[in-house]
């Protein structure tokens, strides 16, 4: 039976181990996904860098967690 990888942890093929590449598999679709803006409450928050974020709608940069846009 094959292994069932995540899509953006592909590029890796078999290196790394299974482990690994499953955590940073999460850790890519908390930093890629969409967010609710805390101001406009729009599903539009995109990551600008780590800990960055910004609204694409009412333009509004703020920080939030490295991977996910949640206040602590």
């Amino acid at each position: 039976m094959a292994e069932k990888t995540s899509g953006s942890t592909k590029r890796f093929g078999v290196r790394y181990g299974r482990t690994v590449r499953h955590k940073l598999a999460n850790i890519e679709a908390l930093s890629k996904a969409k967010y609710k803006c805390p101001y406009c409450s729009a599903q539009k928050v995109k990551k600008k860098s780590a800990g960055i974020w910004e609204c694409r709608k009412c333009e509004k940069v703020f920080t939030g967690k490295a991977y996910t846009a949640v206040k602590a």
